[in-house]
């Protein structure tokens, strides 16, 4: 608990107070660390294939910044990628355990990785309202894990994904569409975006929601394959830091193409 009330206001802080460049910096940090922990998911235990995939990863997030005409097509890449693994883990009847070094795994770090910091980062830099957008986001994603959280306790009876998450239900999900919905109704009213446009925002938020629970399913089976119980140990009580995000590398850029599809900052 401690260590979530540090970062929450250090995100806040970041988002609010710095320039993008600086914003990018901060961000390209949690996504080193992030890419680490990553290593340990894909069994890549060497230093030096550590050191490798930290360094690849940070120049993809150069070369994201230096070439932004390319950032849209990176963006629904990586909500299709979300979509069919969404497909993948819901057909799954039981969990292959995973040994040695995966070096595919590690190119799907950068597809998981990158294009999270390009959504918050173009997020950011969007005149007048981008640090405004980027704290909305953490809003619809918190909004959207309690609201599921409490309607799976109240309601919870069928398994989403049991193989993965035995303790994710429909219902849960249900709730935080629900919750995402009403996020996405604020953001209409609060941007005076119209009828018509307000309701596109509830829809696009429900989806963004829905990406956030294949994210947080996927990093499930990642460990559960290997059979571990964190990413990482870099936060006390939280496990690693790859814990406390793997819902937002998969929201992030389906919010980010959202607004795009509405016409926000694109």
């Amino acid at each position: 608990m401690v260590t979530a009330l540090l970062l929450v206001p250090l995100v806040v802080v970041a988002a609010l107070w710095l320039p993008t460049p600086a914003f990018a910096l901060f961000l390209g940090t949690v996504v080193l660390v992030a890419a680490w922990e990553w290593c340990n998911l894909a069994g890549a235990s060497s230093p030096v294939q550590r050191a490798g995939f930290v360094a690849a990863t940070g120049l993809a997030m150069l070369l994201a910044w230096l070439f932004p005409q390319w950032q849209i097509w990176l963006l629904a890449g990586s909500v299709l990628w979300w979509v069919v693994q969404g497909a993948r883990i819901a057909a799954l009847d039981r969990i292959r355990p995973a040994s040695g070094f995966d070096f595919p795994l590690l190119a799907v770090g950068l597809l998981v990785l990158i294009p999270s910091w390009v959504a918050l980062v173009r997020l950011d830099s969007i005149p007048n309202v981008g640090p405004g957008l980027v704290l909305f986001l953490f809003l619809l994603v918190w909004t959207a894990d309690t609201a599921a959280y409490f309607a799976g306790r109240r309601w919870g009876r069928a398994k989403l994904a049991p193989v993965v998450s035995p303790g994710k239900t429909r219902a849960g999900v249900y709730g935080a569409l629900v919750g995402a919905g009403a996020c996405g109704l604020l953001l209409g009213w609060i941007g005076s975006f119209g009828f018509a446009r307000t309701l596109a925002a509830a829809l696009v938020c429900a989806l963004v929601a829905a990406v956030s629970v294949i994210g947080d399913l996927y990093e499930s089976w990642l460990k559960r394959r290997r059979g571990v119980k964190d990413s990482g140990r870099l936060l006390p009580g939280h496990g690693g830091l790859l814990d406390r995000i793997d819902s937002m590398t998969a929201a992030a850029p389906a919010f980010a193409l959202g607004l795009v599809a509405l016409g926000v900052g694109s």
